[in-house]
């Protein structure tokens, strides 16, 4: 089905102004972010609300965490799991991740089922008046004018209907209607087949940090949920069935034998199955009114737990966007909504191309690479600069941004958490869900003020400097020292009083 684009205005009538199809985590996230900035929101989600949800998911990286932190969720989610500082890279070597400490409140991967995110997130997306449908199927959609996006949906009772949205968010995973539906292409491959997936219970647990190991046949590794679970994945060369096939704790059993040198006592599994793992991205992230996000737009292997983290960052990136454009405080609001796809597309093409190159090495079978494997964790271990950048974009911190046009760094990376002299933080002044404006005490606020952003001061005297912080905890613009007229026209680039709300209006 091709979608047609739609022109530019403001239709009158729809059901909602943003329908989004996914209740995964990107889904729930974004969903809850656009209802909290006031905009009406229709989630829709084909399983019904009593199925249970497969989870595989289970790492929760550093900034996702601080976006969850943003949105007051962080720490009630961290209570559910294990926070895990040292991570395996097969043999004795281990990776320590405690330098993270001096950059985030979170210098650890998070342990904890997908479904307790999930749990959250859709637990916030009620309260601020998601209208989430269960149990309801995409069936198609078209883009009209006057800028609208029309669904064709199957409910529970089995008959289909039509809602219509000014926007549309696929997040409906790897399979999407969505991406099918704007005749997008998915291009990549297989790259690995017959993965064994598995929530287990072990007699023998492995030593404190998560167990990994690779042989070039086979790999396992091993995730404790801190619960007495442990999350199993493992995969052998030399038996691959078709996905379909039934799968058991035996063949469990052989493969982590193979690859970690025993099974570690595994039984009891509460589940078992198996799957394949595809490396593809989409060209555009954006079509029309349409757009993408999670793995509905990016899928890669699981090598260093990075899928539910990326698609709940491509969330936080576009929820803003979409609000301030449909609120009219976006002074150039298609470029800003075209600045989506220009931001997580590279994000999304470097997940993929790492953790492919993880998995890659995991199971080589050559002598020669599995050396190199082992050079490449001592430098991991022991050259800071390496060890650091690795980090950094395996956790999410490191992830940057190009400066916008006529801006220059820290422009387009990560804001860090800073103390404020109210004696607050950043991360806590950003879940008012707008920009935050980092000034010196004593500096005059600039319009539009309040409710377009909110004016904070550094908890040090000393600091002269001014930063503008996007409401997905980027920086937007900043300088050393700026005058009152330099101040406004920097935050007039990024924010303009919607034309019925009178500047500084509250």
């Amino acid at each position: 089905m091709t979608a047609t684009p739609a022109a530019d205005g403001a239709p009158l009538g729809v059901d909602a102004d943003v329908a989004v199809v996914g209740a995964g985590p990107t889904g729930l996230l974004l969903a809850g972010d656009l209802a909290a900035a006031g905009l009406s929101v229709t989630l829709i989600e084909r399983r019904p609300r009593t199925a249970a949800n497969l989870t595989r998911a289970f790492a929760v990286h550093a900034r996702t965490l601080e976006l969850l932190d943003a949105r007051g969720l962080a720490d009630e989610l961290v209570a559910t799991g294990r926070q895990v500082s040292r991570l395996g890279l097969g043999g004795r070597l281990t990776l320590s991740l405690d330098g993270l400490a001096a950059h985030t409140r979170f210098p650890y991967v998070l342990i904890t089922p997908q479904y307790e995110t999930e749990r959250l997130l859709e637990r916030r997306a009620l309260s601020t008046g998601v209208d989430i449908r269960f149990g309801t199927e995409l069936l198609g959609l078209h883009q009209h004018t006057p800028g609208t996006v029309e669904l064709t949906v199957r409910g529970p009772d089995g008959r289909p209907r039509t809602l219509s949205a000014r926007h549309l968010v696929g997040a409906d995973g790897h399979r999407s209607t969505v991406r099918e539906a704007v005749d997008l292409p998915f291009p990549g491959r297989a790259a690995l087949r017959s993965v064994v997936l598995a929530d287990v219970r072990l007699a023998d647990p492995p030593a404190g940090v998560l167990a990994f190991s690779g042989n070039g046949r086979s790999f396992a590794f091993l995730v404790p949920f801190g619960d007495g679970w442990y999350r199993a994945i493992a995969w052998d060369r030399d038996h691959q069935p078709p996905d379909e096939d039934p799968v058991d704790l035996d063949e469990l059993r052989t493969i982590m034998r193979n690859a970690l040198g025993t099974d570690h006592g595994v039984h009891d599994a509460r589940w078992i199955s198996r799957f394949h793992s595809d490396e593809r991205q989409v060209p555009h992230y954006r079509v029309g009114r349409v757009f993408l996000a999670g793995d509905a737009a990016h899928v890669h292997t699981p090598a260093g737990g990075q899928g539910m983290n990326t698609g709940m960052q491509d969330a936080a990136n576009l929820s803003w966007k979409l609000a301030a454009a449909l609120h009219g405080r976006a002074p150039d609001p298609e470029a800003l909504l075209d600045s989506y796809h220009r931001e997580r597309h590279p994000v999304g093409r470097m997940v993929l191309r790492s953790s492919g190159a993880l998995i890659r090495i995991a199971i080589a079978g050559s002598p020669a690479v599995r050396a190199a494997r082992q050079v490449g964790a001592v430098a991991l271990g022991g050259l800071p600069a390496v060890r650091n950048r690795a980090l950094g974009l395996i956790t999410g911190i490191g992830i940057a941004y190009a400066a916008p046009p006529g801006g220059r760094p820290p422009a387009g990376r990560r804001a860090p958490d800073v103390p404020l002299a109210h004696g607050g933080r950043l991360y806590e002044e950003l879940r008012a869900g707008g920009f935050v404006l980092l000034t010196p005490a004593g500096t005059p606020p600039p319009p539009p003020g309040p409710p377009y952003f909110r004016q904070a001061h550094w908890r040090d005297p000393h600091r002269t400097a001014c930063a503008l912080i996007r409401p997905d905890g980027y920086v937007a613009w900043s300088a050393d020292r700026e005058s009152p007229a330099e101040l406004t026209a920097a935050v007039a680039r990024w924010i303009r009083p919607s034309p019925a709300t009178p500047p500084g209006a509250p």
